[in-house]
């Protein structure tokens, strides 16, 4: 027999009901008072929810002593609009969109700034607080410089209080961009599928950055374009179609006749021929057809050169192709997919291929050939 010299454990050897009791008494008054605290919380939350606990709390769901604690980051008393809904079969694009409050997403890749361009853009009637602006711009000293006169001229508009847009978004290209941006360096012949894969893959990064489930519309607008009508967005969007382009025109000084003139500038609005599908279709999988160019004719009807000065503005013309100089495009046409093709499409890439995939989702894509913007003239 063990012989037990400390008199407490002799004593609870003898008696252990004396110890289990009073622990058993205390365990049992732990959970009841827990509990009912709990219970008189939740209740008292339900009834009151609106004075004493913010809209959404969440706590711990497991307090017990043994349990594993897994909800080891607890948030409370969060904002009570933390959590935003939308409704995206509400939202409108009629052809009364100012009235209608339509929101419109303006879009500019931009490799150099033009103050004519933003003297432009400031003039614009359509309502500012309903119009947000997204640029993009390359990562090298073009883009630095261009991004430094945007900055200023946005600051010089917030201080004279002429700055109202309801958002601003500004980009910095994380794709390659071409070294030179002289006219005659671009719109080389040998640069187009490069420079235009280039030009896809910063369009696309701007537009799926920006879009906002409020935009209705997207206008994407080249920074290069320098004059339009005040009402452009009115006058685009009062068509109600899914891709509509304006007709890019240049002007110039006509050195034979001594005087002022107009001429086409943007031919990547245009109509599919017999032949542009035939050269098309002698082509590898991975080279495209370009417009304009007198090495590859393929003889499309092109918009630029449908403009009758004494037609009707709002005269439109059914397209397959479409430039990026002003082109209205409803938001959902982005939404559903139709994006600017960095890679040849059906031979085609960047606005031409957006056009492309936009008709192969379903939707029309026009141009108004009597409707004219002016691109810089350098």
């Amino acid at each position: 027999m063990v012989y037990i010299k400390n008199p407490y454990i002799r004593y609870i050897r003898r008696k252990p009901w004396a110890v289990i009791a009073p622990v058993s008494v205390i365990v049992v008054l732990y959970f009841f008072l827990f509990s009912s605290s709990s219970s008189l919380s939740s209740s008292s939350g339900s009834k009151n929810s609106a004075q004493s606990s913010p809209k959404y709390n969440y706590n711990t769901k497991s307090r017990r002593w043994f349990a594993k604690n897994r909800d080891s980051i607890i948030l409370k008393n969060l904002p009570s609009d933390h959590i935003s809904h939308y409704d995206l079969n509400k939202l409108t694009t009629s052809p009364d969109a100012l009235a209608k409050k339509e929101e419109v997403l303006i879009l500019t890749p931009m490799s150099r700034f033009l103050p004519q361009y933003w003297a432009n853009l400031q003039k614009l009637s359509y309502d500012h607080s309903l119009i947000s602006l997204g640029f993009i711009l390359p990562r090298n000293n073009d883009g630095d410089v261009a991004l430094k006169q945007l900055e200023e001229a946005i600051k010089d508009a917030s201080t004279n209080n002429q700055l109202k847009y309801k958002k601003i978004t500004i980009l910095r290209q994380d794709s390659n961009s071409l070294d030179s941006q002289l006219e005659k360096d671009r719109h080389a012949l040998k640069v187009q599928k490069e420079r235009r894969s280039m030009m896809a893959l910063a369009r696309n990064s701007l537009v799926f950055t920006t879009i906002s489930p409020t935009t209705s519309w997207i206008l994407w607008l080249d920074a290069d374009i320098v004059e339009t009508p005040e009402t452009l967005i009115q006058d685009l969007v009062a068509h109600n179609k899914p891709v509509i382009s304006a007709n890019v025109y240049q002007r110039y000084y006509n050195e034979e006749e001594k005087k002022n003139a107009i001429r086409a500038y943007d031919f990547n609005n245009w109509v599919e021929s017999e032949e542009g599908l035939k050269i098309a279709a002698s082509l590898p999988e991975d080279e495209i057809v370009v417009e304009g160019y007198a090495e590859m004719a393929t003889y499309r009807p092109l918009m630029a050169l449908f403009y009758d000065a004494n037609g009707d503005q709002h005269t439109e013309m059914a397209l397959d192709g479409v430039g990026g100089g002003a082109v209205m495009v409803k938001a959902d046409v982005h939404r559903d997919g139709a994006m600017f093709p960095s890679f040849p499409f059906y031979h085609l890439i960047e606005t031409e291929g957006f056009a492309k995939m936009a008709k192969r989702l379903g939707y029309e894509v026009f141009g108004l050939p009597n409707y004219l913007v002016y691109h810089y003239n350098e």
